[in-house]
């Protein structure tokens, strides 16, 4: 089974997928659950809210084992990970995207970064490819963006387009989407 858990910023993403992943390690002694975090603390204020979710984390879903992907890919590191024993759960697409659009030396730099969109599409077909590849269930959480008003610069526009028709592209091939509404699930595809 894989789900996709959409919803803006503190809508209950996260808790949500978390709770799949308590619910499916009390399920059977021999399963595991890993989560795939994809934040990079590239500042102060960013470092403290990583520490925090660490912490709140190993409170709430104490089994839960926390990879930190730095510069892995989130495609390979899926398919090692995935097996039918174990749960994966990926955190958040959104932030891979954002470093996919916006790499950590183009975001440095003075001048405006330009993606490489035949590079990052690339990267967005190994995803598809390795979540039609996965040997086990996946929960995917990533933020639903394209609610409020248009952007107005022209990069970010093209960034709320790039993850629209991730969104879209990844609720395609799982059998569920959830989007989180002030904590509320509201089942998209699927079943609760």
């Amino acid at each position: 089974m894989r789900e996709l858990v959409l919803g803006g910023q503190k809508s209950g993403k996260s808790r949500w997928a978390e709770a799949r992943a308590a619910r499916w390690l009390q399920a059977e002694p021999r399963h595991r659950a890993v989560l795939l975090a994809t934040a990079q603390a590239r500042d102060a204020e960013m470092r403290a809210r990583i520490e925090r979710h660490r912490r709140e984390r190993a409170e709430r879903v104490p089994g839960l084992e926390t990879l930190e992907l730095g510069e892995d890919d989130v495609p390979s590191m899926l398919l090692r990970q995935s097996s039918p024993q174990a749960l994966v759960v990926v955190d958040c697409l959104t932030l891979w995207l954002t470093q996919l659009w916006w790499p950590a030396e183009a975001r440095h730099a003075t001048a405006q970064p330009t993606p490489s969109l035949t590079d990052v599409q690339a990267r967005v077909d190994a995803l598809l490819h390795a979540l039609q590849q996965v040997g086990g269930p996946v929960v995917l959480v990533s933020n639903e963006i394209g609610l409020g008003v248009i952007p107005m610069g022209v990069q970010v526009r093209a960034f709320v387009d790039a993850l629209g028709a991730l969104n879209q592209r990844v609720a395609a091939v799982c059998e569920r989407v959830t989007l989180m509404v002030a904590g509320c699930p509201c089942v998209v595809k699927g079943d609760v």
